[in-house]
């Protein structure tokens, strides 16, 4: 029996698909497939939450599901207690600039923040909130009343014993002051204060002088030391009762594209160091993930591997091909949907569909064997056709049968000569010719 998917969720899902985007929520009712790369992926999860750190990059050509995954991945983790955070690289965001592109990016992982209860970004003042309610729970835990007058100064202590540790690390004293601003200033009532201590904390201040003046601290989040203050914000998320920190950044092909050598390279050099850095265990409780294509990856002149200290890590070893995978390399390449699971998507959106516009749903297996029959026998189709191209064709086709109901579906699609399921089964197994192997 097909869920129902409440209305919203699915007009979510259905204009996404049909722009060739990836939903935001609803990812849950049309998921199919990846379960090996999903597996691997959590593998890395599992060994965060105990305090590990993972790197993994997510190949794809356009279309293939690389973003999918990545969205997919993010509802995975904040079902699991994890902070996320996700960006997309362009020309004015990338990992290192000269006009604080990489702080760009940064700023948008801040944006895009996300945890359970605050799924759409944006979680960053949530978190804090959190973080201080706990702060003082456990001094009332531990004996002392909201009422009595040493209460605050028993939370300031607090505070500053579970910041001590943030100390030892590079910025971290500065870190510390902001967080202990911010309590101060969310207790007193002060929302200007605090909103400037959250603005510090998104990178959001332009010039040291300002945020002396506003905070007390000398330093703020800059093109070159953003990544430090991810590590830094990874282990106040775990002092916060999260699990762990995972940022997701996409589009690794615009790095590819900067026409000067030298700003790739100081990019590429950024990704190895946060690279070795995680995998040498400098980092706790803090995963990466990058997606991008086999060209921006592979590609020895302007690609990743152009760059050969990453190319030596990441290149895969003699034992592994198309055929056998290593699902636990640093790069995890997407294969191609199967016809059986293209044929599963294929009921789940039909289902969505009918459930959003309120018609009863017609598309029988026959008509989306067929419709996945004709996509695949276009020229070229086995090596250029991805999920996002049949998906967006197939939500077409979905649009015209509602609107035409007395048209069938190989009529809709001017192929009223086939017909998959023939009363003569010699046939239709004739007829059938390229899909023997395709077993529901």
């Amino acid at each position: 029996m097909a869920v129902a998917v409440p209305k919203r969720i699915a007009s979510g899902i259905i204009n996404a698909l049909k722009g060739g985007v990836v939903p935001r929520t609803g990812l849950g009712y049309i998921a199919v497939g990846r379960t090996a790369e999903i597996n691997a992926l959590l593998h890395d999860v599992d060994i965060t939450e105990e305090g590990g750190a993972f790197f993994r990059f997510i190949v794809g050509r356009y279309g293939s599901g690389k973003s999918f995954m990545l969205q997919t991945m993010r509802q995975h983790l904040m079902d699991r207690g994890f902070v996320t955070a996700d960006a997309d690289l362009s020309p004015e965001r990338r990992l290192m600039g000269t006009k604080g592109q990489g702080l760009a990016t940064y700023r948008e992982l801040m944006r895009n923040m996300s945890v359970r209860t605050k799924p759409d970004g944006g979680a960053l003042p949530l978190i804090l909130e959190k973080w201080i309610t706990a702060v003082r729970t456990d001094v009332v835990s531990e004996g002392t009343s909201p009422d009595s007058p040493f209460f605050d100064a028993a939370v300031e202590k607090k505070i500053y014993t579970k910041i001590s540790g943030l100390e030892d690390m590079v910025h971290g004293f500065d870190f510390a002051r902001v967080i202990n601003a911010y309590h101060k200033a969310y207790m007193m009532g002060n929302d200007e204060k605090a909103a400037c201590a959250v603005r510090w904390l998104r990178g959001e201040y332009s010039t040291k002088t300002e945020a002396k003046q506003d905070l007390g601290v000398n330093v703020i989040i800059t093109d070159d030391n953003w990544y430090d203050y991810i590590k830094l914000l990874t282990a106040f998320f775990v002092s916060a009762g999260y699990k762990g920190f995972v940022i997701m950044i996409d589009e690794l092909v615009n790095i590819m594209k900067i026409p000067h050598a030298v700003t790739r390279q100081y990019n590429y050099e950024k990704i190895l160091m946060m690279y070795n850095d995680v995998m040498q265990g400098k980092a706790s409780h803090l995963g990466i993930i990058m997606g991008g294509t086999p060209q921006c990856i592979e590609d020895t002149r302007r690609g990743i591997f152009s760059y050969d200290a990453l190319r030596s890590r990441l290149e895969r070893g003699r034992f592994a091909t198309d055929e056998t995978h290593d699902m636990l390399a640093p790069i995890i390449k997407l294969q191609p949907l199967t016809y059986e699971e293209m044929t599963v998507l294929a009921e789940k959106l039909a289902e969505i569909h009918a459930g959003l516009y309120g018609y009863e749903n017609r598309m029988t297996l026959e008509d989306r064997i067929f419709f996945i029959k004709a996509e695949y026998s276009r020229v070229g189709a086995d090596t250029n056709i991805t999920p996002r191209e049949m998906i967006r064709d197939f939500i077409e086709l979905l649009n015209i049968a509602m609107q035409n109901p007395d048209k069938t579906i190989p009529q809709l699609m001017g192929e009223e000569s086939f017909e998959f399921a023939k009363p003569d089964g010699e046939e239709a197994a004739e007829e059938k010719d390229g899909f023997e192997d395709f077993e529901l």
